[in-house]
């Protein structure tokens, strides 16, 4: 199958590093046009460069997606240099507060997690939709995870993030689908990323498993692989699917 993604208004949160980066890419290497929103400046430029070197139409805003001031300027600013925005992949996010009890885990880790992962996949949503709602079209990619669906985080706040994400896309489906915008949000497993290597090796070194933590290392999926059914759910092809895809 041939995806034609050609002239297509791109926003990538967390474009920096991990899947964000890979999705960017394949994005960009297929002619979209592709706005990254990160707030790691040297990861992001660096990618940024490397691409505008291949001619690939790129550009990076330095975006916490907690500040909604900054998430309306941001959208504002990448969506006059899009001319309009077509698809929103929202993949910023953080894994915080690993293996600690519900009685040890820090009030303040709880509400930093909760705001990156959820009130950041509120804001982002809320200002891309409502552009998408006057142009009766779009595509909104949220990413949610097995560990908020299944009650099997390594995070209590990890976890309840996510939970909440997911249950933020199926709100966003019902109320969008009226205006022609299609949500989705996206689970994926264990996935090797600099998030998921830092989440394994703080159990390591709470546990002192060494075993587990080398058997985790091996299995993780290849960022590439999700970047690949990203692309597939936000084209045209994928127009008539609904709801949550779930990755190994």
């Amino acid at each position: 199958m041939n995806i034609n993604m050609k002239g297509k208004k791109v926003i990538v949160t967390g474009g920096s590093t991990g899947i964000g980066r890979e999705v960017v890419k394949i994005f960009a290497e297929n002619q979209a046009k592709v706005a990254i929103f990160d707030v790691n400046n040297e990861e992001g430029m660096k990618l940024t460069n490397e691409l505008n070197k291949k001619n690939l139409d790129i550009r990076y805003w330095n975006v916490d997606v907690r500040d909604s001031n900054q998430v309306s300027g941001g959208v504002l600013a990448a969506t006059q240099w899009l001319e309009g925005i077509d698809i929103l992949i929202n993949l910023a996010g953080v894994l915080q507060g690993a293996s600690l009890e519900i009685d040890e885990f820090p009030d303040e880790t709880w509400e930093s997690v909760i705001s990156i992962n959820l009130t950041g996949s509120y804001l982002m949503s809320k200002h891309v939709a409502s552009i998408m709602q006057k142009q009766k079209s779009g595509t909104i990619i949220l990413t949610s995870s097995g560990a908020g669906v299944l009650g099997s985080s390594s995070s209590f706040a990890y976890g309840s993030s996510k939970g909440g994400v997911h249950g933020l896309s199926l709100v966003l489906e019902d109320k969008l689908s009226k205006y022609g915008i299609r949500v989705h949000d996206i689970l994926p497993g264990s996935v090797d990323t600099p998030l998921k290597n830092a989440q394994i090796e703080t159990t390591r070194d709470i546990t002192g498993n060494e075993k587990d933590y080398s058997d985790i290392k091996k299995v993780l999926a290849s960022p590439k692989g999700v970047a690949n059914i990203i692309y597939f759910m936000s084209s045209d092809e994928a127009s008539l699917l609904r709801g949550s895809i779930r990755t190994a």
